[in-house]
């Protein structure tokens, strides 16, 4: 269903009403899978009594984990409660049990094993994975303006649940981050001779219409090619 109507619809109700477009991408996929499993039958002609199906199959058939089958509930509910304007109520459905274990947690010693031996700009990312405790898609989204070293801090902008937050960042990558700075910079300066520069926040290029040649815009680990943004071009 690559350029379902109906799909194509939702994903622009989700853009107008600023979702993210990694919950995008979600809800668009739960919905697809849902649909499916119905046979292709029209989501305004099912409702509570088979998204329970649906949320059953996940758990009883395909073993899902409680997360998983709780990201499926909440792509389903903005469906019917937001967007179709169909209101479930209480599905009364089981959840996926999750079972108790023991954490398995890296000391030190072992951390530094596993970062020692990668590439530079790999070794880099996983330091600060590690040290400032970003999630991955934080990490490549980090712009230049973002690095504070005069306050020893890193500011995450647009994290989980669209919130901004600031972190420690420790000064024994400094020197890494400054050569890797240079080489954000030369890439930035080569595509500004195309007319090409990093992709900016909601409106800020009509506000900003030349912010794409400021370093301070350029993402820390850009693309190692060219990636036209998937709402803009």
């Amino acid at each position: 269903m690559p350029s379902s109507p109906f799909l194509n619809c939702i994903r622009r109700f989700l853009r107008v009403q600023q979702y993210s477009l990694r919950t995008e991408k979600t809800y668009i996929g739960w919905i697809k899978q849902y649909i499916f499993f119905h046979n292709l039958q029209h989501p305004r002609s099912l409702g509570a009594s088979e998204v329970r199906l649906f949320l059953d199959h996940l758990a009883n058939d395909k073993h899902v984990t409680p997360n998983t089958q709780r990201t499926a509930l909440n792509a389903l509910a903005f469906l019917y409660n937001i967007y179709l304007k169909q209101p479930l109520g209480d599905l009364g459905f089981r959840r996926a049990s999750a079972k108790q274990r023991v954490p398995v947690v890296l000391n030190k010693e072992e951390v530094a094993e596993l970062i020692g031996p990668m590439a530079q700009v790999n070794k880099l990312i996983f330091s600060l994975l590690y040290g400032s405790g970003l999630r991955i898609s934080e990490c490549l989204r980090l712009r230049v303006k973002d690095i504070d070293w005069h306050n020893q801090a890193l500011i995450v902008r647009n994290g989980k649940g669209d919130k901004d937050r600031v972190t420690l960042i420790s000064n024994h990558l400094k020197s890494a981050i400054d050569k890797q700075f240079d080489i954000a910079i030369k890439i930035q300066l080569n595509d500004n001779k195309q007319g090409l520069g990093p992709s900016l926040p909601f409106a800020l290029s009509k506000k900003y219409p030349n912010a794409f040649r400021q370093p301070a815009w350029m993402f820390i680990f850009p693309s190692i090619q060219l990636s036209p943004h998937p709402l803009t071009g």
